[in-house]
């Protein structure tokens, strides 16, 4: 997760898979649900330009999931 020219005070991420997959692990993020990641307690508030990672392990088939980023 990048911060673009804006600071972010907080982010999620949702997966979308292409046949049924979910997450099973998720680090440096807390999952919500099946398929959504939102910041961890740590690395929430980006300042403008700034980037964090996170990291998970899915379940079912290797597939490569389409991401939709949005801050809060």
């Amino acid at each position: 997760m990048t911060a673009g020219s804006s600071a972010l005070t907080g982010w999620t991420v949702t997966l979308t898979w292409p046949s049924g997959q979910s997450l099973n692990q998720v680090w440096n993020g807390v999952q919500n649900g099946t398929n959504q990641i939102s910041n961890a307690a740590y690395n929430g508030n980006l300042t403008a330009g700034t980037s964090t990672t996170f990291g998970f392990i899915g379940n079912g088939s290797a597939a490569t999931p389409t991401l939709g980023c949005a801050q809060g």
